[in-house]
């Protein structure tokens, strides 16, 4: 059973002022989905660490665009944060996905939020060429408490 794609895509400048607009949809989003408070809170942590990405490295002191996508297939919610800017210095064979055997001291400045969205979301991928921009991708199972039912 195929469930249908909705989308939902928003292009903003690449401003921290801007990233409460995407905190607002997704809310809006996941809310409709039927998302818990705490499910929510977490997404919102993630996408705007996506998101301050963007806006802090993707561009340097030029003007810029960052997209954000949402889109809602079944109970899966996937958000994509992509960026046409410089891209980043991003070594997966070097990145392990816990900080448990790391000093906070050595991990890398930027790379703490990485880890936060790993440790918040179900999957995370993150898709970086250098001069071409970032495309970071999100995704969060609903998961429904037998309670509801």
């Amino acid at each position: 059973m195929n469930a249908e794609v909705q989308r939902v895509v928003i292009t903003l400048p690449a401003q921290a002022d801007y990233v409460d607009i995407v905190r607002l949809n997704l809310y809006g989003i996941a809310s409709k989905m039927g998302f818990s408070y705490e499910d929510i809170e977490d997404m919102k942590v993630a996408v705007s660490e996506a998101c301050n990405n963007s806006v802090l490295y993707a561009y340097g002191q030029q003007d810029g665009m960052v997209e954000v996508v949402f889109e809602i297939s079944g109970d899966v919610l996937s958000i994509t944060v992509r960026d046409e800017g410089e891209g980043f210095e991003c070594d997966a064979s070097n990145r392990s996905t816990t900080l448990h055997d790391k000093e906070l001291l050595d991990v890398e400045i930027g790379g703490l939020g990485f880890y936060l969205m790993e440790a918040l979301m179900d999957d995370v991928s993150i898709e970086n060429e250098t001069g071409r921009g970032t495309r970071v991708v999100m995704t969060k199972r609903l998961m429904r408490s037998e309670e509801k039912v």
